[in-house]
């Protein structure tokens, strides 16, 4: 019984190490073409590739306590950063920002559903309450992408674009809570909220679909 146990735990812990390292790549990119479109320098393009894609997981585990950070853990993404900033600033060029942005909304949407997941599990593995849990997957998907706006000087794309975003988190998190009380094992929870964040924001990219922005007294609706 032990040997299974420790089986199964082995495997959400690489399950849990592979989702991080998918969102984080994502992420990376979205601050990179971010400090790219600012025509920041070299080390501003590495802050803010690093803020995009640590920053969720940072503040997640500064709020919970959590030592080693992930980046702290597993050092070799900080290499892996860096490269990928070198290979950027060598390549990239500024006929190529509208297309990669647009394609990067896709990616972008995995990395949310990714982060929601395995925030919100590492959350409930510290046996934190569910709603504790459901805010902790939310700001490890959210908060590294509002970092990385407030660092360029920009209302947070979060906040402002209309579109669903921290809402599908929201929506992921929940997911990942019920399949914990329903007794389903933890991978395919993972894989449920991951998806569930993940389609609901595709979804809204593909319909167009935007929530109402808040209207005063004197403005005519949008």
């Amino acid at each position: 019984m032990s040997t299974i146990k420790t089986t199964a735990l082995f495997t959400l812990s690489n399950a849990q190490i592979a989702i991080e390292a998918v969102a984080t790549i994502a992420f990376a990119l979205s601050g990179l073409l971010e400090a790219a479109r600012k025509r920041l320098d070299a080390v501003g393009i590495c802050v803010v590739a690093g803020l995009a894609a640590f920053g969720g997981g940072t503040l997640r585990d500064v709020l919970l306590d959590r030592r080693p950070f992930f980046w702290v853990e597993h050092a070799v993404w900080l290499w892996l950063l860096l490269g990928l900033c070198v290979a950027a600033m060598l390549f990239l060029r500024a006929r190529h920002f509208a297309v990669t942005e647009r394609a990067m909304q896709w990616p972008d949407a995995l990395g949310l559903g990714l982060f929601t997941a395995g925030g919100t599990q590492i959350a409930l593995n510290l046996q934190q309450p569910a709603i504790v849990a459901v805010l902790m997957g939310m700001v490890t998907a959210v908060f590294g992408g509002v970092l990385r706006d407030i660092v360029c000087n920009e209302i947070p794309s979060a906040f402002r674009d209309h579109r669903p975003y921290a809402i599908c988190s929201f929506a992921g998190a929940w997911v990942l809570v019920a399949t914990t009380q329903l007794g389903l094992s933890q991978e395919l929870g993972l894989l449920l909220a991951a998806g569930t964040a993940t389609l609901l924001r595709a979804a809204a990219l593909w319909t167009g679909y935007t929530l109402p922005s808040w209207q005063s007294g004197h403005e005519e609706p949008r």
